[in-house]
């Protein structure tokens, strides 16, 4: 474990969060911990007791956080402002520096702060199921995303208005790179507190951006914004190739690292549909799959708006101009990536119209045969070799007109890979998907009997193909 004095969060000082005490919960029973994670910060180690000890009772690591942390922030929530806000069922738990970037332990689940909004601060088990599956599934396709560390279930039983109750219970940790959200910025704009923003920025670049650390002021402030708008921008187009609809993207839900988190009503696409939205709430498709673009880059301009109650000259739609740029551009490979392909051509202007010929046409092959998403992109991985089409689910498509267009502009590409293109993962037939109906019955066996068998094999389906896609 990574050795810490103190955790860098007391940079920040009270103004930013309140000490909290964990819930006491009646009951242990470990349902998942990740190793890999655990390996990653030091803690792979640990005993079970030891695991038990930290992540469901909360004793604190040795030499780190000494008593857990509920963060301090506001946010837009669908657009509409909300003052009410902060870690109401969740607190920050643990930092660790390592070599390259500074994580965080954060729970979900752990009790009630002063943010609950009389909320009693807990977390379903099958909230916590769906987490796992998403962090694993979104890992594996080489999204930028938060890890879930450990899940206990507790023995309570909650009840809950958009699910069967009573429910099973459980606590959550997960392991991410930042605990710093838009509206942890919005928060000190609403309270007029320039000097903290200053003192929040600088926290920002020195734990996150670093290569920003030789400015001042507001170049640093215009800095930080491009580089957080950049990085989100990267996660938007690797959201969109992975056909993930993220279902909730209040700036509470951002942070300045574009780390994706906290997950609630996420979909998957099962075929490509613009206008396909994952809240039942999102009445107006605010945050549908095709929106949300738009959607990240009004969040971003509310984190610029703070910004500028301490840098009031800040010019928001000069430092922002280039999202939609970069973001194309990041679509493009990411579509490659996945696809297992790489660009021949040397001139810029060439190769990129050869790749906005590429994603614009397969992306109309989707809409027009209403192909499965994900299939799609496993059948046509390193140019949709013939062995692969004609075994696929969906191998009448191949032989239609429609994908003749698509198909000739896949073979202007190089593999980019052989190795990729032998994976074993390729051998199988269909691809490895989590649409809702998939999300409900790996759910049923665990509610009906506690069998959790059909999750486990979920788990090793998803985690065989890790590291093909990134």
């Amino acid at each position: 474990m990574s050795a810490l004095t103190t955790a860098p969060i007391y940079e920040l000082g009270p103004d930013f969060y309140d000490e909290v005490s964990p819930a006491t919960f009646p009951h242990a029973t470990l349902r998942y911990r990740n190793q890999q994670a655990a390996q990653e910060v030091g803690l792979s180690e640990l005993t079970a007791d030891e695991w038990q000890k930290h992540f469901w009772a909360f004793q604190p690591l040795p030499g780190n956080i000494h008593k857990p942390l509920a963060l301090r922030y506001h946010g837009h929530q669908f657009q509409s402002y909300n003052p009410q806000l902060g870690d109401g069922r969740g607190f920050l738990f643990a930092q660790f520096q390592m070599a390259s970037k500074l994580l965080d332990l954060g729970t979900k689940g752990s009790g009630q702060t002063p943010y609950s909004r009389g909320g009693d601060g807990r977390l379903t088990l099958k909230g916590a199921f769906r987490e796992i599956l998403a962090t694993e599934l979104l890992e594996s396709y080489g999204v930028n995303t938060s890890k879930t560390f450990s899940v206990f279930e507790t023995g309570e039983t909650l009840e809950r208005h958009d699910e069967p109750s009573p429910t099973r219970a459980g606590v959550l940790v997960r392991l991410s790179h930042s605990h710093i959200r838009f509206g942890t910025f919005q928060r000190l704009a609403y309270l007029k507190q320039p000097e903290n923003i200053k003192k929040l920025l600088s926290y920002c670049v020195k734990h996150y951006y670093p290569q920003l650390t030789l400015y001042k002021d507001q170049e640093l402030a215009t800095l930080f914004l491009q580089a957080v708008s950049h990085a989100v921008a990267e996660t938007t187009a690797a959201w969109m190739m992975s056909g993930f609809v993220h279902g909730v993207l209040n700036t509470d839900n951002m942070n300045i690292t574009s780390e994706s988190f906290d997950y609630g009503p996420y979909r998957f696409l099962p075929t490509y549909d613009p206008r396909f939205t994952a809240a039942y709430f999102d009445q107006t498709g605010l945050y549908c799959f095709g929106r949300q673009p738009a959607a990240v880059l009004w969040n971003l301009y509310q984190l610029g708006a703070a910004l500028q109650t301490a840098f009031p000259d800040l010019s928001l739609d000069e430092i922002f101009a280039d999202f939609g740029e970069v973001f194309t551009s990041q679509v493009h490979r990411y579509a490659l990536k996945r696809l297992n392909l790489r660009n021949p051509l040397q001139e810029p202007t060439q190769a990129w119209e050869l790749n906005v010929s590429l994603v614009t046409q397969l992306f109309q092959f989707m809409e027009e045969e209403k192909s499965l998403f994900e299939q799609t992109f496993f059948d046509l991985h390193s140019g949709g070799q013939p062995e692969r089409l004609t075994r696929s689910p969906q191998k009448d498509l191949y032989t239609k007109e429609s994908f003749k267009k698509l198909h000739d502009t896949l073979d202007c590409f190089e593999i980019a890979s052989e190795e990729r293109a032998q994976h074993p993962y390729f051998e199988k037939e269909a691809a490895c998907s989590l649409l809702i109906d998939e999300l409900e019955s790996l759910w049923k066996p665990i509610a009906d009997n506690d069998n959790w068998a059909p999750f486990e094999r979920k788990l090793a389906e998803i985690r065989s193909f890790r590291g093909v896609y990134s």
